[in-house]
């Protein structure tokens, strides 16, 4: 049976940037639960530049297990998607270092291209001789000189509903960090498949907090 186009599905709830607001990670709407966790992953340039190149091309879903199926979208939607902008501590917007308007593609250290705000994909999770199909959207991407990362938001199809990203950051003393956030709840109207989607839920944040700690390449 052929999966259904992504491109013009809506995501699947509300709050849509819930993990860049602080005020809804603290204080999130009724039945989601919160993830964040930060952890070390490495110093110096070498670590950093991997590490920026992995996140923003996929490299910690590929990483933890995950097949990401890319699937084609309008040009009009990307182009008309919202970018937020950032800032620094003064309150100056920052201007993105790589993403934007540009022919070029770039890729990652696992050959995916970097990722764009109205991206859709399908992640796809091989568990025995199953196969897991995940369809998402980009919502967000932070590209500044010393912090990026992006978000993406579930669609009609998947087993969960929320939002989950990854951000890595290089600070003063050129130590490296990646920051997982999800807010999330189950979609499924099975009861009995809840416990189940928690256990999963820990085991693949497991495996992203470790994904970019291994040889650069």
């Amino acid at each position: 049976m052929s999966r259904p186009a992504l491109w013009n599905l809506p995501v699947t709830y509300a709050a849509v940037g819930a993990t860049q607001s602080p005020e809804t990670l603290r204080y999130p709407p009724e039945g989601y639960r919160v993830f964040e966790k930060r952890v070390r992953i490495g110093t110096g340039p070498a670590r950093w530049d991997f590490a920026w190149h992995a996140t923003l091309a996929w490299g910690i879903k590929v990483r933890s297990g995950f097949t990401i199926e890319l699937t084609e979208t309008p040009p009009e939607v990307t182009e008309g998607s919202y970018a937020p902008v950032s800032f620094d501590t003064a309150g100056t917007p920052v201007a993105p270092a790589i993403t934007g308007p540009s022919t070029e593609t770039v890729y990652g250290p696992d050959g995916l291209p970097f990722v764009s705000p109205g991206d859709s994909a399908w992640l796809v999770l091989h568990v025995g001789p199953f196969k897991i199909h995940e369809p998402v959207r980009v919502v967000y991407v932070i590209d500044e000189p010393n912090r990026k990362g992006f978000a993406y938001g579930t669609l009609p199809g998947h087993q969960i509903s929320g939002e989950e990203s990854f951000v890595v950051d290089l600070e003063d003393d050129g130590s490296v960090w990646l920051t997982v956030r999800t807010i999330s709840r189950s979609a499924t109207g099975w009861g009995w498949a809840r416990p189940f989607l928690a256990i999963g839920q820990r085991i693949i944040r497991a495996r992203y907090l470790k994904a970019l700690t291994g040889p650069v390449d």
